[in-house]
């Protein structure tokens, strides 16, 4: 009973907020004069470029499914790579619908430490690509039904079908999200996760970086259960690594990356992401 009362308690509140804030969203991304953000993106200097690549990453979809088209476009209108691969290493992790959830869940400081350091390493990663050369590990990808979304253009309905289909694609990851975390409370003792990842154990962050990339929780599932493994006594930093490791490198998009990328590329790609996790567990570590 206590199983299904902690369930249907996550899963009514994520879902609540989810739909209010996809919504909003889809109000604001009516807005966006994509064609405009391109040009900027192609004539800023490198420190305003990586910034505004950040903006533009936080106001998008945050589905890899949409991430992709928008990154082949930004290459195929000769968008630098490195501010093309800034934008790919924010968008799925700094979704503000997430992010929103993630501060009323876990708590404003988790939610506002995580947008720094993830912003932070999105530029530097990305840049670091660029200056060592990698864009010759892109394929020349030709892109056929991608049209941004027209400025301007929002009705209710619009907005309302968009949410529907947004949480067609999250609810699912929500419902297991929400699952597994009354699972976790009803059946697995608090001390029993506070002994064995609750410690001060360095290896436990790399190790959760590692582990988010095959498991594929995404954010949306990830939340849920962060709550109740932190509320019992798991320590902040490896769930922080994996959260932005499962987020930022799932195995759906590493799949759709190498349609547009070549195998150097992937697995860069997939170790940038380790490193931007674990570098950022252990700056949770000493919060």
């Amino acid at each position: 009973m206590e199983f299904i009362q902690s369930f249907l308690w996550i899963a009514l509140e994520l879902t609540g907020l989810f739909i209010l804030i996809s919504f909003f969203i889809s109000f604001l991304q009516s807005w966006i004069p994509y064609d405009k953000v391109e040009n900027y993106l192609k004539r800023s200097s490198r420190l305003k470029g990586g910034l505004f690549a950040v903006i533009f990453a936080f106001i998008t979809p945050f589905c890899s499914c949409s991430t992709i088209p928008v990154v082949v476009n930004m290459l195929k209108n000769k968008v630098p790579f490195g501010l093309t691969m800034v934008f790919l290493f924010a968008s799925p992790i700094l979704d503000p619908t997430i992010l929103t959830v993630m501060g009323v869940i876990l708590g404003w400081k988790v939610a506002v430490v995580y947008i720094i350091i993830t912003i932070f390493f999105s530029i530097i990663v990305g840049y670091s690509l660029e200056r060592l050369g990698f864009e010759r590990y892109v394929k020349q990808v030709i892109m056929e039904g991608y049209t941004p979304k027209s400025q301007g253009k929002w009705s209710v309905r619009d907005a309302l079908t968009e949410t529907k289909e947004l949480m067609r694609s999250v609810f699912p990851f929500l419902l297991i999200g929400a699952a597994i975390g009354a699972g976790i409370h009803g059946f697995v003792p608090s001390e029993l996760i506070a002994s064995y990842f609750g410690h001060d154990a360095w290896w436990l962050i790399p190790a959760a970086s590692v582990a988010g990339i095959p498991l594929y929780i995404r954010l949306s599932s990830m939340i849920p259960i962060s709550q109740v493994l932190l509320a019992k006594g798991m320590a902040l930093g490896p769930v922080m690594a994996m959260m932005i490791s499962s987020a930022g490198a799932s195995l759906p998009e590493v799949v759709l990356l190498k349609s547009i990328f070549k195998t150097q590329l992937v697995i860069i790609f997939i170790i940038s992401v380790i490193t931007m996790s674990t570098v950022s567990g252990f700056v949770f570590y000493l919060l």
